[in-house]
């Protein structure tokens, strides 16, 4: 645990130290309405120099739905070597049924998200149901509207719970920020869930299992230094650490309002490692925007 985090001007110092990238999308290469130019010249740069650089996110769609989200902000192959979401770990488990919690799931699957998931159940051996009464599990991958709230999934919630359906959450956020508004993810109503009594099986940062998927992806030598770039301390920042591995905090994403962050205003170290001591986190480094 460091208290004293090193505030960074640039990346180009941490480019030199660390053969491998472990970088999120949302806060740090967008914004979720479009790429951040800074923080894709750093990634592209860095790559020109000879790392490895894989995008880490909590989105909870398939792969393929998220390069073409990405490629359409111009975040496109010239900018990470691999990607990987928590919505292909959540749907390779339900494909491959890996252990003896999925194996004994069952298929007929209740599935809280919006319209716009539907690659999350092709191909897939499951019957979805339109009622809780009627399934074996849910499956949840985040709100319908930029609007919904917690309270508009209460009754729904409470429900399955009352069944004691196993919930799988394909993306442990609580919220994101999409330009200047906050949405709540599916994280946020997972742990409503857990609250109830109910069980949550979790895909995604900072679970351990990703990032056993995401460094075999990366493909580096054991050893080879690698760095985690994140907006979030509690998945980011926290899944570096059980990882074992470093961590570089931007400041201009998700807790930017909470640090009072501007484009002229920095927090002071002592600012950053008392808001670090409030969350029980530390990052190994810390900057304002992703910029080489």
């Amino acid at each position: 645990m460091n208290s004293n985090i090193p505030l960074m001007t640039g990346f180009e110092p941490l480019a030199k130290r660390y053969k491998g990238l472990i970088v999120d999308l949302f806060g740090v290469l967008h914004n979720g309405v479009a790429a951040l130019p800074g923080a894709v010249e750093a990634a592209r740069r860095y790559r020109a120099g000879g790392g490895k650089l894989l995008i880490l996110s909590n989105a909870p769609r398939r792969n393929c739905a998220v390069r073409e989200s990405c490629a359409a902000m111009g975040i496109d192959g010239s900018v990470y070597d691999e990607l990987l979401s928590s919505g292909e770990e959540t749907w390779r488990h339900l494909k491959e049924r890996p252990d003896s919690w999925y194996v004994n799931l069952g298929n007929r699957c209740f599935h809280m998200g919006p319209d716009q998931d539907p690659g999350m159940r092709a191909g897939l051996d499951l019957s979805f149901v339109e009622a809780p009464e009627e399934a074996d599990f849910v499956l949840h991958t985040g709100a319908h509207m930029p609007e919904d709230s917690l309270e508009r999934f209460a009754a729904v919630t409470q429900r399955c719970a009352a069944l004691n359906l196993p919930m799988i959450c394909a993306n442990p956020d609580l919220e994101v920020l999409r330009g200047s508004t906050r949405e709540i993810c599916a994280g946020a109503v997972a742990a409503y869930y857990e609250t109830l009594g109910g069980e949550v099986r979790y895909h995604g940062k900072p679970h351990p299992d990703i990032y056993e998927r995401a460094l075999g992806l990366l493909g580096l030598a054991p050893g080879d230094p690698i760095l985690c770039i994140g907006d979030t301390l509690r998945t980011d920042v926290a899944g570096a650490q059980v990882a074992g591995l470093d961590s570089l905090w931007i400041l201009s994403g998700i807790h930017a309002q909470a640090l009072d962050l501007t484009p002229d205003k920095t927090p002071s170290p002592t600012a950053l490692s008392d808001f670090c001591a409030s969350q029980g986190l530390y990052p190994t480094y810390a900057q304002d925007w992703l910029r080489w």
